[in-house]
């Protein structure tokens, strides 16, 4: 067993040892009691409060002699923890994953939830990224997408028509150096110390470089990794970072959250960013005024592609096969995601709930213009790939960007992870 390895069983036993890591499930020799744990990194946010006791109270109403704890996991750790809880067979009743390959991996330890889940399945939008070989195995809470947003603000003062982002590459380079001249903003706020940046770059703009045809191929699974305009969106992300487009040190900034920032104070006048609680249209309209903050889709780079909003299922809970009555755990997760619940979610932390009753009228244009995008979007590339192709991604767009590796090697090494 290997140092990290050892690290992440001596942190989970200590969580165990704390009452925090493992959960007793229910016992119902004396009546239905015991107590569910939920590993999450959202919980302890203040804006997601309201969410967490709503979702409490519903549960409560059902089985009130079951108590749940809400253990809120470092999510730089997150995965590496789950996965030693995994191993032991021991954790939480009830744990939280990111859409696609996070939870695609790991269904041999979560309990399908189709049968529980059904009444849910018209109400609630996002299940295929919680979804593998036909079963469901994790509810959405939210759902996920990559708009770019930009600085309407910006692009006034260089003379460009806020309104009407542009649609073209060419044209969108153009603007960029029109606003750079003018205001000295760069292009794009870019932030990819842990990698992350490259997720968010090949999902909203591949749309706007894939033909439909490569699009919808990529997603079902059937990759080409030598395509000329898969090639061509590794290599706009190494141009775009040697023309100077990105903001200095982007491999050295977090996306999570000081990239954000860059944005927020017009240093860059567009960012890839998410339609979820957080490097959101809310966040954003707090510091720039909600009425000037931008969304476009990508620019197109190829004849013949249709650009898109790339978006799934975005954060959402799964059962764990350990805990002691399933039922109890999936009653807990439908509470998770319950119309009150998730309204509170969407108010107070502006992520796009997966509720499609909820009303986001009042939300301002950005939201306006993300849910009427949402009609004709399609999944995320990224969200498509295995979480070790991903790591494996985040490891070569770094080195793409210090030259040390080249698109067409980064290409092979990934076409051989995603083949494995």
């Amino acid at each position: 067993m290997n140092q990290r390895a050892l690290w992440s069983v001596a942190v989970v036993a200590a969580l165990a040892l704390t009452g925090c890591g493992s959960a007793s499930g229910t016992d119902k020799s004396n009546g239905e009691s015991g107590k569910l744990v939920v590993w999450d990194w959202k919980s302890s946010d203040k804006t997601a409060a309201n969410y967490v006791e709503k979702a409490k109270a519903d549960f409560a109403k059902k089985h009130p002699g079951v108590s749940v704890e809400f253990v809120a996991q470092p999510f730089d750790q997150y995965y590496t923890l789950l996965g030693t809880a995994i191993q032991s067979g021991k954790g939480p009743d009830v744990m939280m994953f990111n859409g696609g390959g996070q939870l695609r991996d790991r269904v041999d330890a979560l309990v399908a939830l189709d049968d529980y889940v059904a009444p849910d399945r018209q109400r609630l939008a996002g299940w295929d990224a919680f979804s593998k070989a036909g079963k469901i195995y994790g509810a959405p809470v939210t759902l996920q997408g990559h708009p770019i947003y930009y600085n309407k603000t910006l692009y006034q003062k260089a003379g460009l028509d806020a309104d009407k982002p542009p649609t073209t590459w060419t044209g969108f380079v153009s603007d960029c150096a029109a606003i750079k001249k003018a205001t000295g903003a760069t292009c794009f706020a870019l932030g990819n110390k842990e990698g992350i940046g490259i997720q968010f770059w090949l999902s909203a703009l591949g749309s706007g470089v894939l033909t439909p045809q490569e699009y919808d191929a990529w997603i079902a699974g059937k990759r080409d990794w030598t395509s000329p305009n898969v090639k061509r969106i590794f290599q706009l992300w190494k141009e775009a970072n040697d023309a100077g487009l990105n903001n200095k040190g982007a491999n050295s900034t977090t996306m999570f959250t000081d990239i954000f920032s860059v944005f927020d104070t017009a240093k860059a006048a567009n960012i890839i960013g998410l339609m979820s609680d957080i490097g959101h249209w809310k966040d954003f309209g707090e510091f720039l005024g909600a009425q000037n903050v931008g969304v476009m889709v990508s620019p197109v780079v190829t004849e013949g592609s249709t650009p898109s909003l790339p978006f799934d299922g975005g954060i959402g809970y799964a059962v764990a096969k350990w805990t002691k009555d399933p039922a109890v755990a999936a009653d807990l997760v439908r509470s998770l995601t319950t119309t009150d619940a998730l309204q509170a979610f969407y108010k107070d932390a502006g992520a796009i709930a997966s509720d499609t009753t909820i009303s986001t009228a009042d939300a301002g244009p950005a939201v306006a213009t993300i849910v009427s995008a949402l009609k004709t979007g399609k999944p995320a590339l990224h969200v498509a790939l295995s979480s070790k192709t991903i790591d494996l991604m985040g490891k070569l767009s770094q080195q793409i960007l210090e030259g040390s590796v080249t698109v067409d090697d980064a290409l092979k090494q990934l076409a051989a992870s995603d083949k494995a």
